[in-house]
Parts: C-alpha cells; sequence; structure tokens
C-alpha cells in the first residue's frame, strides 16, 4: 500500500512539472533613438537650362544661302556677319522699285506744270472750273504715287538687307541647321538657321506643384520669394550637375510665374546662376535646391520607422518600462531618408524601427539600439 501511494505521488509531481510552461523572455527589437539635429530645410527640384539669352538667327526673306561667315559652336561678336543670302532677285525688286520712283517724279512733274498754268487761267475765268478741278486733282495723285512708290522703294532695300543676316548679340554660337547651296527661308525649308547664346548668367526653369507651392509658401526666407515679387531674389538656390557636383556659384529666384496652369496644376519659377566660365550650357537638366529657412534644431527619424493608416503617419515607440506605445505623429518635411517630426515624440525616446509586425500595444521588448546611415551624411 505504501508503495502505490509512493508511485502516485511521484506521477503527481511529473504531471505537474510537465503542464507548467517556461516564461518565454521579451524578444528583442531594434530601435532608433530619436535626435535633434541642426538641419536647413530644403527641397530638391528637376529644372533646364537656357542661357540668359537664346536668340534665334532667322532668315527673314527666302533665297539660296550664299555664305556662312563664323565658325560653328564658336563665339561672335554683335554686329557680326553670320550668313548671306543671294542677293539678285531683290536686287531687281530694288531696280524695278527705283524705276517706279521715277517714273512717279515724272509724272508729278508733269501735274505741277499743268496746275501751275491752269491755276491763273482760273483766276481770271480763262478756263472752266472742272478743268482746273481735272487739273488739281492729277497734282494731288502723282503725289500720292511719288510717295507709294518711294515707299515701295524703302521695302525693297529692307528685305534686300535681309540677305545679309548680322550677329544680334555677343555669345556661343550652335551648328548650322543649312548648308551653302540650300534654299532658305519658306517652309519647309530652314527658317531658323541657328541661335547664339549669352552665357555669363545661366537660367534655370522648373515647376512646383499646387501642394509644394503651399508648403513652401509656410516658411518666412521663401515666402518672401515665392509669394510676394516685391521681394523676391531671397533665397538662395544650389545647382548641381548630372555628376553630381556642385555648381560655385549660388543663385536667386528672379521670376514667379502669374499663375499656376490649369492644364498641369504646376507653377513656373525661374532662377538665375553667374556662369563665368561658361560650363553650364542651354538644355542640360540639373537638379535645383532651394532652403527653405535657416539652420534649426529638428527632430529626425528614418522614414523607415513610419506607418501610414489612413493619411495618418505613427510609429511603435518602446517607454522606459520596455513596453510598447503606439504613437499617432505629426510629419515635417522629408529630407531623404530622414524625416522631421513636428509633434509626437520626444527627443532620445526609442522608435521601433524593424519587426514593425512582430510588436503590439503594451507588449513587453527589449530594445536594441540600432544605427542608421542616413544617406544625408554623404556628399552630394
Amino acid at each position: 500500500m505504501k508503495n502505490i501511494i509512493t508511485l502516485l505521488l511521484a506521477v503527481f509531481i511529473f504531471s505537474s512539472c510537465k503542464s507548467k510552461k517556461p516564461e518565454m523572455a521579451p524578444p528583442q527589437i531594434p530601435v532608433y533613438k530619436a535626435k535633434s539635429e541642426n538641419v536647413t530645410v530644403h527641397k530638391d527640384f528637376v529644372g533646364q537650362t537656357y542661357g540668359l539669352f537664346d536668340i534665334s538667327i532667322r532668315a527673314r526673306v527666302d533665297g539660296y544661302l550664299e555664305g556662312i561667315h563664323f565658325k560653328e559652336g564658336g563665339t561672335v561678336k554683335k554686329g557680326q556677319l553670320l550668313y548671306s543670302i543671294d542677293p539678285a532677285p531683290l536686287n531687281a525688286k530694288v531696280a524695278e522699285a527705283m524705276s517706279m520712283v521715277a517714273q512717279a517724279k515724272t509724272n508729278l512733274v508733269k501735274a505741277e506744270s499743268d496746275y501751275m498754268r491752269y491755276k491763273p487761267l482760273a483766276e481770271n475765268n480763262a478756263v472752266s472750273q472742272s478743268d482746273y478741278d481735272a487739273a488739281l486733282a492729277s497734282l494731288g495723285a502723282a503725289q500720292a504715287s511719288l510717295e507709294a512708290a518711294e515707299a515701295s522703294l524703302d521695302y525693297a532695300k529692307i528685305q534686300k538687307s535681309y540677305t545679309t543676316i548680322y550677329a544680334p548679340i555677343s555669345g556661343i554660337i550652335g551648328r548650322s541647321k543649312a548648308k551653302v547651296g540650300d534654299y532658305v527661308g519658306r517652309e519647309p525649308n530652314p527658317v531658323v538657321l541657328n541661335t547664339v547664346s549669352r552665357l555669363d548668367s545661366i537660367l534655370v526653369q522648373f515647376h512646383l506643384t499646387e501642394l509644394q507651392y503651399l508648403n513652401m509658401s509656410k516658411y518666412e526666407k521663401v515666402r518672401k520669394t515665392i509669394a510676394d515679387p516685391q521681394k523676391q531674389k531671397e533665397a538662395e538656390v544650389e545647382l548641381y550637375f548630372a555628376d553630381g557636383s556642385l555648381h560655385p556659384e549660388l543663385g536667386k529666384v528672379d521670376f514667379v510665374d502669374r499663375n499656376i496652369d490649369p492644364t498641369t496644376g504646376t507653377l513656373m519659377v525661374q532662377t538665375s546662376f553667374p556662369n563665368p566660365d561658361g560650363v553650364v550650357r542651354p538644355g542640360q537638366f540639373a537638379k535645383l535646391r532651394i532652403n527653405f529657412d535657416d539652420p534649426n534644431d529638428a527632430l529626425l527619424i528614418p522614414l523607415k520607422c513610419l506607418q501610414e493608416v489612413q493619411g495618418q503617419f505613427n510609429v511603435f515607440v518602446v517607454n522606459t518600462e520596455g513596453e510598447v506605445e503606439f504613437r499617432t505623429i505629426e510629419l515635417g518635411e522629408t529630407l531623404q531618408d530622414m524625416v522631421i517630426i513636428r509633434s509626437g515624440i520626444e527627443e532620445n525616446e526609442q522608435i521601433v524601427m524593424e519587426g514593425m509586425n512582430r510588436v503590439r500595444t503594451g507588449m513587453k521588448v527589449i530594445p536594441k539600439e540600432k544605427e542608421f546611415k542616413s544617406v544625408r551624411n554623404n556628399k552630394q
């Protein structure tokens, strides 16, 4: 009997030990400690470059291109001869107009002679009034014909002057769109023969969406530039090239369009940059960076910490007791892979950075601080 009781007691103790589960340790979760940094809020845009002046060289009369008098791709000076068009047809028109002027002068001399002869006779009633009126009318018609012939001659000379084309500004000129012997000046033949650009300053145009415009207008430094045309040239602009290099000169906003284009929903903005070495050429695509405000301390966390639910942004925070809290936050500007936090998080709080699908509110965790290498720290 004693053996049976001992056996039953052992079975009971073994069963009790087996049913009791060992207590699990809280999981380790990578977190990021929110930090304040001295940052300059900025926004990047993609724009296209233009010369300070990009002047099209046009053939204003049609004819055969007779000469090209400059080196393509080189520099030209204002007033330099660029192209010449065969002037023979226009020389003939000038000669024709000159003959019409000569004929009109002859007719005027005759009309004046007739008028001067009829005038004293009409005063003495020696001729009829109708004959006198006819002489006076002929004089007026002859004077008008001469004026018309002289105007035609002037026009013919102007047309002839268009057969020589001169540089309107000093700058760099491109490749000709026609060769010597080509017929130019009438569609579909080349009308625009070339373009001359002044490059000591360069223009860059880009477009803001309506939302970007509203967001930028919240910053005093940019608001003076974008929203108040009388206070332009406040915000400084940086220009980056395709290879990531930075243009040595800062730019200024010098033009903001009057209205937002209803077809695209964007607002055109133009900036200008000094280009003393002529490195920047028209037609380049470049990245513009506008600094919204002076450097200030701001709380930053990585973008990967965020969760978005129905337009609201949330994060998981590990409090001082090791418990997970769900927070709704207000975002500021995005700085590449980091974002400014306006409210909802305090400095040095631990934000869950990885494994967000494994945590829930009130859950006990062991926070493991993890370094985040932001691309902001890399040179542009």
